[in-house]
């Protein structure tokens, strides 16, 4: 969810600098371009605390997912019953 939050206040940050660069009078294809360098600039210094709120969530996430998939067998129920029938087969042969 802080991923969200921080996408969403991103994305205003570019709105509001589009907003202002067009009543400034800054037309054509510079305005994106100027918008998102100054939304970028912005960003940076005001909005540390839910950059750092979602490198955490996204690092908690990582870890999670890295112990669900340590936990889960590497072989599944199949491969390990045709591992069993073939061993079997060479045993009576």
């Amino acid at each position: 969810m802080p991923l969200v939050i921080y996408s969403l206040l991103r994305i205003a940050l570019v709105a509001a600098a589009l907003g202002v660069l067009y009543l400034v009078g800054l037309r054509g294809w510079l305005l994106p371009v100027v918008a998102v360098v100054v939304a970028l600039a912005v960003s940076y210094l005001t909005l540390g605390r839910p950059r750092d709120a979602a490198t955490r969530w996204m690092a908690d996430r990582a870890e999670r997912r890295a112990a669900q998939r340590a936990a889960t067998p590497k072989v599944d129920a199949d491969a390990a019953h045709e591992d069993a029938q073939v061993d079997e087969k060479l045993r009576t042969d």
